[in-house]
């Protein structure tokens, strides 16, 4: 061997020519570290082949540690002397941005030969100089340079772009067969297909690149073959193009990969292999695969419910700009599920996602802001949601915007704009029904006019609105706006007490305490007030602790009427407290006597 090294040492001074011829044999062989000096001579003396291989042997560490800083210098001189192949490769790496950034680079950090054209690569594109190299390995009848200028007159900057000259490159590039430049024809005769014949030559070009093995193109035959556009329909043919696909790495195909295993669609159903593709395809950077994952990991996921994990996801996915896994989060940190509860959290990612144009996420951000939480700027940014949409005729947004208005949430206090949002709303929102007949009832924005406000009430109560039912009740109960009619008004204390609204209860308490034209019934009154007192309401936990301090329904007991008029004190109630020094003063008598 020592002296086969000597002959081909001897070569290289004799001949550049010859070194290259016998450094391309050694490459064949294998022996990449013997043919390293020989391609150096070659391409030292200027030989534009020995320049390109040695470009190569940098890039790819074929006899030599890697380095993508000289490769590149090796490869733009054999670009600039005319070779072709490497005007084609340099003007892959200045479209991927790895020309510029080989410069400087350390070893380490230079990605090998088998990542030069990944889509994670650092570095900007370099369009004017991918389309210098491109267009002239293009005019030298480059098949791969045809398809890589066209790509950039496509997908370059916006004055870079010529659509016209980019479908006749690629028509010359298909034309010799090049995978790339079918897949590019085959996008370029999609965006003109008007008929099913056109729709034939598209998937005619696809099959061409995808039996070359281009994922992308192997991806976009199964899409069409799953539509059945411009061949036969065949979802299970589709789901084995989306398979090979995925294996090819092709981030989308991963995605429908694992959806078909997941729903069993045209393919056994393999929960975990299903969630390991969108996995692949979530980790390359895929949002809607994120999401999805979470979803599985939810409630009611297919899969057993992990909210740590979907949290995990979520976020993943959110920060990879999902709207959807964005709400999602926010609703996590809202209950607490798989994360620690945090309100401040929830409307964080609500914001995010409502900002993003999220209609839920801005029901949901809003709905926190009408109930006090996030902040001013929070406020105001819902006041202006509203606005929008309420001016669309929208009558949701509208009550929304008349609530703002009314509270002064997000914007100055106004009771007439307020009364005014409320009754476009009140056309076709039941809370808004009741919320502009207790205006009316008040005069708050609006002149005083009680039957119409108990005609409004009205509306919202029979569209089951429990605080409409309650007021209804008080107003018929009095004869306030319309006929008394004590016996509907019990009716509808009942129906909202069926609800748990305290109030109603409290209500009916009051009616079978007498008074009101129904024949007395303590005992059932007394059942009333402590349901209601139990759910907090102040009057209630009153008329309880007097009925057990006297025992008014038969049953005294003045240990547990002090305890439910301390409740009612605690709440602010003042005749509880003269109750309670009264109760005192008895006991203290009793215990004298």
């Amino acid at each position: 061997m020592k002296g086969m090294a000597f002959v081909d040492r001897l070569i290289g001074r004799l001949s550049p020519e010859t070194a290259l011829r016998r450094a391309n044999e050694l490459a064949e062989q294998k022996r990449f570290a013997e043919a390293f000096p020989l391609l150096a001579l070659a391409a030292k003396a200027g030989v534009p082949e020995g320049e390109y291989r040695i470009a190569l042997a940098y890039l790819e560490g074929s006899g030599i540690p890697i380095c993508l800083a000289e490769g590149v210098v090796w490869l733009r001189r054999a670009a600039a002397n005319g070779w072709v192949e490497a005007q084609e490769l340099l003007g892959s790496l200045c479209l991927h941005g790895l020309a510029d950034a080989a410069n400087g680079a350390p070893a380490e950090d230079r990605p090998r030969s088998n990542r030069l054209f990944a889509a994670g690569a650092t570095g900007e594109p370099d369009y004017e100089s991918a389309l210098h190299w491109a267009s002239q390995a293009a005019r030298s009848g480059s098949a791969r340079g045809q398809a890589l200028f066209g790509y950039i007159l496509t997908h370059g900057p916006k004055e870079m772009r010529d659509l016209e000259a980019a479908h006749q490159c690629y028509a010359q590039s298909a034309a010799q067969n090049c995978p790339e430049g079918s897949l590019g024809y085959a996008l370029s005769l999609a965006r003109r297909a008007t008929d099913e014949t056109s729709q034939r030559r598209v998937a005619q070009q696809l099959l061409h690149a995808a039996k070359c093995g281009l994922p992308t193109a192997i991806y976009l035959l199964a899409a069409i073959v799953e539509q059945g556009m411009g061949l036969p329909r065949d979802p299970a043919a589709a789901a084995e193009l989306y398979r090979r696909a995925a294996e090819g790495g092709h981030r989308a195909a991963q995605l429908r990969w694992g959806l078909a295993l997941i729903e069993g669609r045209h393919v056994a159903q393999d929960l975990i292999n299903g969630e390991s593709w969108l996995r692949r395809a979530a980790q390359a950077g895929d949002a809607e695969a994120a999401t999805l994952i979470g979803d599985l990991y939810s409630r009611n996921g297919a899969l057993p419910a992990n909210y740590s994990e979907a949290a995990n996801w979520y976020r993943k996915a959110a920060e990879l700009g999902s709207e959807a896994a964005a709400r999602a989060l926010g609703s996590l940190y809202l209950t607490g599920a798989g994360v620690a509860q945090d309100n401040d959290e929830a409307i964080r990612w609500l914001r995010i996602a409502a900002d993003s144009g999220d209609q839920a996420s801005r029901t949901d951000l809003a709905n926190m802001v009408l109930e006090g939480e996030g902040s001013p700027e929070d406020a105001t940014r819902i006041v202006g949601w509203f606005e929008q949409t309420a001016a669309s005729g929208d009558h949701v947004a509208a009550f929304n915007l008349g609530v703002c208005l009314a509270k002064g949430i997000g914007v100055a206090r106004d009771e007439i704009q307020a009364a005014s949002w409320l009754r476009r709303a009140a056309e076709g929102v039941p809370e808004a029904q009741f919320m502009y007949g207790r205006m009316l009832a008040e005069g708050q924005g609006v002149t005083p006019d009680i039957e119409a406000a108990r005609s409004w009430i009205k509306f919202a109560a029979d569209a089951g609105v429990a605080d409409a039912q309650v007021s209804l009740a008080e107003m018929m109960l009095n004869g306030r706006g319309g006929p008394r009619d004590l016996s509907a008004a019990m009716d509808l204390f009942a129906k909202a007490a069926a609800k748990s609204h305290s109030g109603a209860m409290f209500g009916l308490g009051a009616i079978y305490g007498g008074g009101h034209g129904m024949p007395t019934d303590r005992l059932t009154a007394q059942r009333w007030f402590q349901a209601a007192a139990e759910l907090g309401h102040a009057q209630a936990q009153l008329m309880l602790g007097r009925y057990l301090a006297i025992g008014a329904a038969g049953q005294c007991d003045r240990s547990r009427a002090r305890l439910w008029l301390e409740r009612a004190s605690a709440q602010g109630v003042f005749d509880a407290e003269i109750d309670l020094a009264n109760l005192a003063h008895e006991l203290s008598a009793a215990g004298n006597s």
